[in-house]
């Protein structure tokens, strides 16, 4: 959808370049969502650390995202001062 819009970007793959904790939290802020809103629940290894049953905060939730990157759902698009979760992909015309 960007490139059909003739707009640059930089994709950034978060397996080859990690997201730091301050970057991901900048990003929920600039979604205005918690990183709660932002977990793939459907991903084993979120199963295997429990998560649907912890009771856990918003900077250990971060701090797990960070050193398991399956559990952030994607893509994650910003632009600006903005940033969407782009699912569906239509979610992205909100900051063209």
């Amino acid at each position: 959808m960007l490139r059909e819009s003739n707009i640059d970007f930089e994709k950034v793959n978060y397996y080859t370049e990690p997201l730091t904790k301050k970057k991901l939290r900048e990003l929920l802020t600039k979604m205005k969502l918690t990183p709660r809103d932002i977990l793939r629940t459907r991903e084993a290894i979120y199963k295997e650390l429990g998560l649907a049953e912890k009771k856990l905060t918003d900077d250990q939730l971060i701090s797990l995202m960070i050193e398991h990157p399956d559990l952030l759902q994607r893509p994650i698009v910003e632009r600006g001062d903005r940033a969407v979760l782009a699912r569906p992909a239509e979610a992205v015309k909100a900051i063209l």
